[in-house]
Order: structure tokens, then C-alpha cells, then sequence
């Protein structure tokens, strides 16, 4: 069979030129490239023309065929007759990835391009670990979920509350974990959806102490009219202390104070602030405590939401003035406090009234007493002056008093002698009528009384027997008897 025996589908003489050798050196050094690409091969038919068939063989690949052109091509070039079709190549060794190649892979695939992607979904199965790390995963309403982690030095700069049903927007990185198998999202931030992070963290505080009744007016303590000594829990640098000092001081110059520097803002105020509170509550001589700072925005006074700081202003035996920002702020700790000012200054004016004002307020009750008395005063010497004007007629009047209050005595005596004598009388004709009247006085007439054995009267002969004991009462004694007989 020579070369021009073989016939390609569609393709005519199949005789290489110069050309396609060349070509067809380049795509048997191409082959290793192309290996494992998955387009569908060309389909060709070839049959043998010596054996005078018209029916063509089964179709063969454009790999087969060129494989087998280069065969016929070299035996062609040596001077050889093919007698039939040369066999095909080996097939290129497959590529086998160990599971760690293949997971490299996909991590080099998938978790460069998603850095710093922004992923929005339901929280579901949350785990908070050791109370630091967070572990919980994202779905969406297709019910896909995302497997995602929050490590501790992201979790501690979260203000709210996660748990299971929040909707979040997240910012994080893909990680592959290759020993578990999976992917999961890293995440460094992230907020409520469609709410402040922290007006979401407020509103939780809010209703967890609303709930403990931190806010009930019947906790908190009055502030007291005039305290010796104030405490001051603040910065030393901001301008609320010296608004809080110059208006204490102004108000009442020789006022003692007793400030505690506390940071009011940024990484670890809120624990500065609850400790500052609870310092001044281990002293004895404080009487009313000023805790607050100036104006900002709300992360700015964030510390003064904080739940820490809110304790301690709850725990307080001190009366606490919350002084936060300005007249439109309201904090937490605004809510918690005894007293709530609108700002440092207003809390100052609460804490301790002017001391001016109270001289002044001394000298008018001073004055007002000093009325009063002589007032009382006046009344009451007229009222000596009308008594001693009767003196005179009292004197005038007493012989005639003394002689009717003597006639008065002498007319009592005898009402009262004149009493005793008709008592008397009816007293004695009562006795005699029970000396009428008493057994005795039958006895004396020569009567007796006969007494059974039980004590109760004889009245009859019938209701006695022969052998009855009896007694035999006289007027002056008694005699027992027997019954030796009974007769009618």
C-alpha cells in the first residue's frame, strides 16, 4: 500500500508535502500542551484500497491519523513499502494530584481573588468559643451557607450582640482549610444590615437593663442639698473638667473636690471609667459623684454606653450626676444615673447650690424670725395689758365670790346630810324584811328542818324508809337520827 492509498474523509490526497511535515513535527511537540483539553475531535474515515472494498472502516481521530501519517511519512522518507496501517503512540502519562497538590490549588484559585469581600447573610448556628473566637455561619434565602469565623481580635471591637436570625454585612477573606475540607470566610468587620452597629449595641443594652430594672426610679438616690466634698470621675485634659470645677468654685468658692482621671474615650476607657467610679465609692468622706465628659460624636462617648460602666454607676453607693456630651445626648449611663445633666456644667449647678444665694436665703429667714417674734411679742403683751385692766374688778368682786362660795359649801353639807339620813332608812327597813323572811327565824319559833343523808330536804314521810340516816336541823344545832319507822 503506498501513501496515495489512503483516503481522508473530506481531505484528498493524503500525500505529505514538505509543509505539512513540518507542521506536523510541531504539533507532535505541541502534544504535551494540548493534553487534557477536552474539545471533540475531528472525525475521519479510512479504508484499505488494495482490498478493493467500498465500505469504509470505522472512524478514526485526527490524533490516529496524524500519528499514522507520521509513520508512513518516515517509512516513505527510508524508502519502505507500508504493508499496513502502523500502530498508534502511546498515549502522555496522566497528571495525578496527591489531595494537599490539589487543595494548594484551589486555595491559589479562589482565596487571592476573594480578599476583602463584602458578604451579606442570616447568622445561623452560633458559637461563641471560650468567649473569644466566634463561630457561625451565613445563609441566604436560597438556604446556601457559608461557614464563617470571627477570631478574637476582631470579635473584641464588635460594640453588639451576635446571635442566631441577625442579618449581617461582613468584609472578610476566603480561606480553604485543607484538613477539614472545606471553605469558610474570615471576617475582620461587621454590621448590622440596615442598622448601626452601635445603635444596634445600644438598643440591646437598653433592653437588657431595662429589663433588670436598672432604670426604676425607685433605685435611685437623691442628691444631697449641700455636700461637703464632690467627686469627679473624668479626663484631666478635656474641657468638662474645667467647666465642672470653674462652676463649682464660682458657685461655692471653698467647696472640696476630688477629681479622678479617667480616659473617656477610645480603647480601654470603659474599664477606666467603671474602675474611676469605684474608687471614689471606697472613700467615706464623698457625698455626690460627677461621672461624664464633653461633646463628640457617638463613638465618641461610646464608653458611656458601655455595660461595664453602667454597672458600676448602678453599684454605686455614691449618688452618680451623669454629664455626657451635650443636651441632644443620651447615653446609657444618662439612663442608669441618679441624676441625669445635660451637660458638665448643668451637673455642677445640681451637685451644689451658690453659696451666695444661701446667705442671702439665711439672712431672709433671719429677718422673717426676727418678725415673727416681735410680732408674738406684741401680741402678747397686749394681751398681759387686757388681763392686768381686770385685776382691779377682780378685787373689787373677790368678798362677794368668798361669801357665795362659803353659803354654796354650807347648802352642800346638808343636801348631803339630808341624803344620808333616807339612805339610812330605806336600809333598815330592807333588813327588817329579811329578818321576816329567813329560816331562822321559823327555826327560833320552835320549827325544824329534817335533811336527808344527800343534804336535800325532807318535805314528806312517804319519801322515806326504815334505816335512813337523817339530820335534824335546830335554830341553835343539828342532831342525826335513824328512821326506825314510818307511819301515815
Amino acid at each position: 500500500m503506498t501513501p496515495k492509498q489512503i483516503d481522508i474523509f473530506g481531505a484528498g490526497d493524503f500525500s505529505p508535502t514538505k509543509k505539512e511535515k513540518k507542521k506536523a513535527k510541531n504539533k507532535k511537540g505541541g502534544a504535551k500542551k494540548r493534553r487534557g483539553a477536552k474539545k471533540a475531535p475531528m472525525l475521519i474515515d479510512s479504508y484499505d484500497a488494495s482490498a478493493g472494498g467500498t465500505a469504509k472502516p470505522p472512524a478514526k481521530t485526527l490524533f490516529e491519523v496524524t500519528a499514522r501519517y507520521s509513520a508512513v511519512a518516515v517509512e516513505s522518507s527510508r524508502g519502505l513499502t507500508v504493508s499496513s496501517a502502523p500502530q498508534l503512540e502511546k498515549t502522555p502519562p496522566k497528571k495525578i494530584y496527591t489531595v494537599s497538590e490539589i487543595t494548594r490549588k484551589i486555595k491559589s484559585l479562589v482565596e487571592e481573588p476573594c480578599r476583602e469581600i463584602w458578604i451579606s447573610g442570616e447568622v445561623t448556628d452560633f458559637k461563641n468559643q471560650s468567649g473569644k473566637h466566634f463561630y457561625f455561619s451565613l445563609k441566604d434565602e436560597q438556604k446556601n451557607k457559608i461557614r464563617a469565623i470571627i477570631f478574637n481580635a476582631a470579635s473584641r471591637k464588635i460594640p453588639f450582640e451576635l446571635k442566631d436570625g441577625l442579618e449581617l454585612v461582613c468584609r472578610g477573606d476566603i480561606d480553604v482549610y485543607g484538613p477539614g475540607g472545606y471553605y469558610s470566610i474570615l471576617i475582620d468587620f461587621c454590621e448590622p444590615k440596615g442598622i448601626g452597629a452601635l445603635q444596634l449595641a445600644f438598643e440591646q443594652l437598653k433592653k437588657k437593663l431595662l429589663a433588670e430594672g436598672l432604670f426604676s426610679s425607685e433605685r435611685k438616690k437623691r442628691i444631697p442639698f449641700l455636700p461637703k466634698k464632690i467627686g469627679v470621675v473624668t479626663s484631666s485634659t478635656g474641657a468638662a473638667v474645667r467647666d465642672i470645677i470653674n462652676v463649682l468654685t464660682r458657685r461655692f468658692p471653698n467647696v472640696e473636690i476630688l477629681l479622678k482621671p479617667v480616659k473617656v474615650q477610645g480603647e480601654g476607657s470603659a474599664a477606666e471609667i467603671a474602675e474611676g467610679i469605684s474608687t471614689l465609692n471606697e472613700r467615706d468622706d464623698i457625698d455626690v459623684m460627677i461621672v461624664g465628659r464633653g461633646g463628640g460624636s457617638i463613638e465618641d462617648l461610646w464608653a458611656f454606653n458601655e455595660e461595664v460602666v453602667a454597672r458600676a454607676i448602678a453599684a454605686s453607693r455614691i449618688p452618680v450626676i451623669s454629664a455626657v456630651g451635650h443636651e441632644i445626648d443620651t447615653t446609657i449611663s444618662d439612663m442608669v444615673a441618679d441624676v441625669r445633666a445635660a451637660t458638665p456644667s448643668a451637673a455642677a449647678e445640681i451637685a451644689i447650690p451658690v453659696k451666695a444665694e444661701l446667705i442671702a436665703m439665711l439672712e431672709e429667714k433671719k429677718r422673717q424670725l426676727s418678725f415673727a417674734l416681735r410680732q408674738s411679742l406684741e401680741r402678747r403683751t397686749q394681751e398681759l395689758a387686757k388681763l392686768a385692766q381686770r385685776i382691779p374688778d377682780l378685787r373689787r368682786r373677790f368678798p362677794d365670790m368668798l361669801r357665795a362660795t362659803d353659803s354654796l359649801r354650807r347648802s352642800m353639807l346638808i343636801a348631803v346630810e339630808r341624803l344620808m339620813e333616807r339612805r339610812l332608812q330605806s336600809v333598815a327597813k330592807l333588813a327588817s324584811n329579811l329578818d321576816h323572811l329567813s329560816p331562822l327565824a321559823v327555826l327560833g319559833k320552835g320549827y325544824s328542818v329534817v335533811e336527808s343523808s344527800d343534804g336535800r330536804i325532807v318535805r314528806s314521810a312517804g319519801s322515806l324508809k326504815c334505816g335512813d340516816s337523817l339530820k335534824i336541823r335546830f335554830v341553835d344545832g343539828f342532831a342525826n337520827t335513824r328512821v326506825e319507822k314510818v307511819g301515815r
